[in-house]
């Protein structure tokens, strides 16, 4: 028991050792504070740094003296969350201010690494403008504080090659009323267009969040009963044992086993997400790609792979539900907030450099270049904003159909169970049914048998 206590030590240890010799973790103190971001591993990417530098620059010559550290941390999404919690335990690596995924911020409250806003927002004339449902995904339901300030949301879509679709005979507008006309479509690509993908659907632990939400909750929303989605708000449970999560991994099922989607390698590979937007759709090789309205940032000027083609070729539509029922369209958000460190060394300065990141020509300028949805209201009225990307408005149409995931502590936990079914469903070695009993088993080992509830049958 001792020898694994010590082996688990020390790994705990090189972690934060290697977190930290990402860019020198440490927070920063006096005049300076440190802020850490996230490199995508293997993406020449430079939105954010360039964006990022851009304001250094110019916060530094408004506050003379004053110095802001860039931090980024090169990772996959996962190992991101992974490294920044690592970097927060202690005061000796915690930064300044922090760049997080907004389902991981419950969970790292939970924990104890984030310091509360409220303070700060209750002096702060700006707050107002944040739609109502951004401010609630920053809030901590345990104790009703806010723990982030949001800086984009998005929605999710099909993004889909109209040359190819045109190849395969399939009328362009395209808009699916239900999943089994994006089978069909993605049928007809593969018996017409030899050597191009159908389509996309992430899947896998490798994708980390990007399977779990491009991936899973795109199909369950969408499925027809209400109690299925991934937990049940009016009882405060999760959901267990429902037909529309072994629906949805049918669907995951289909795309993989009738050879519809990328090959299972290529799909479980942990750089595929910036292979589909940096080759297959530039190069034409893909026919659907069920994803984020970020996706023009990798094809813009300024993108890893600048595609200037890319408002003539690709077309969107909205993901339908799975008959059609309702209002026939489905969508899932999520977005990235900036935080505090509970043990950040210079909190104010933190709080200063973010609100200048975060006034309404800045988060404009953010929103416009990294192709993301504004979360300010002023913003999202913006003429400017929404003529940056002929996509915009399509992609901020889709808010009033779309979903948010459970903003609660044991989100991770599930999702990596989502991620490890979707992957046994996509690898063949387990059947619909066996890999939704392993799903539902996960989450009653983590949330508590009796925090666990049945779905339709």
């Amino acid at each position: 028991m001792r020898t694994r206590l010590v082996m688990a030590t020390g790994l705990t240890l090189a972690l934060v050792a290697g977190a930290s010799a990402c860019g020198s973790g440490s927070g920063g103190s006096g005049d300076t504070i440190k802020v850490v971001y996230q490199k995508q591993l293997n993406s020449s990417n430079k939105v954010q740094p360039n964006y990022l530098a851009d304001k250094v620059k110019k916060f530094e010559k408004a506050n003379p003296g004053k110095k802001v550290e860039l931090v980024p941390v090169t990772a996959s999404q996962g190992d991101y969350m992974t490294k920044i919690q690592l970097m927060m335990r202690s005061p000796a690596t915690a930064p300044d201010l922090v760049y997080e995924d907004t389902a991981t911020i419950s969970s790292d409250v939970g924990a104890g690494y984030l310091k509360p806003l409220d303070g700060y927002l209750k002096s702060w004339a700006d707050w107002k403008q944040y739609a109502a449902p951004a401010k609630a995904a920053m809030k901590y339901a345990a104790d009703g504080k806010t723990y982030g300030v949001p800086d984009n949301t998005d929605t999710r879509g099909i993004w889909y090659n109209k040359e190819i679709f045109k190849k395969a005979g399939i009328p362009v507008p395209w808009q699916p009323k239900t999943w089994d006309d994006i089978l069909d479509a993605a049928r007809k690509i593969k018996a017409k267009a030899p050597g191009v993908t159908p389509m996309n659907l992430f899947t896998g632990t490798a994708g980390g969040e990007q399977s779990t939400m491009q991936g899973l909750e795109m199909l369950l929303y969408g499925t027809p009963a209400a109690g299925d989605s991934l937990y049940d708000s009016k009882s405060r449970k999760w959901v267990v044992g429902s037909k529309g999560f072994r629906d949805s991994l049918q669907f995951v099922r289909t795309v993989y086993g009738d050879k519809l989607g990328p090959s299972v390698q290529d799909a479980l590979g942990s750089n595929f997400a910036a292979s589909v937007a940096t080759e297959l759709l530039p190069q034409g090789k893909l026919g659907m790609d069920i994803d984020g309205s970020w996706m023009p940032n990798s094809w813009i000027r300024t993108g890893p792979k600048p595609w200037a083609q890319w408002e003539s070729v690709m077309g969107t539509a909205a993901m339908p539900t799975q008959n059609g029922q309702g209002s026939g369209k489905v969508s899932m958000s999520g977005g990235w907030a900036w935080s505090i460190p509970s043990k950040a060394k210079n909190p104010d300065l933190a709080w200063k450099f973010m609100k200048s990141l975060q006034t309404k020509s800045a988060s404009a300028e953010w929103n416009s270049v990294n192709a993301t949805i504004a979360v300010r209201e002023d913003v999202a009225k913006d003429p400017g904003y929404l003529e940056a990307l002929p996509t915009n408005k399509f992609f901020s149409a889709l808010v009033p159909h779309t979903f948010y995931r459970p903003g609660l502590p044991v989100y991770p936990q599930v999702s990596s169970a989502v991620q490890k079914a979707m992957e046994a469903v996509t690898t063949g070695k387990s059947s619909v049914a066996e890999a939704a009993a392993t799903y539902d088993g996960a989450v009653k080992s983590a949330v508590g048998e009796g925090k666990t509830v049945r779905g339709t049958r």
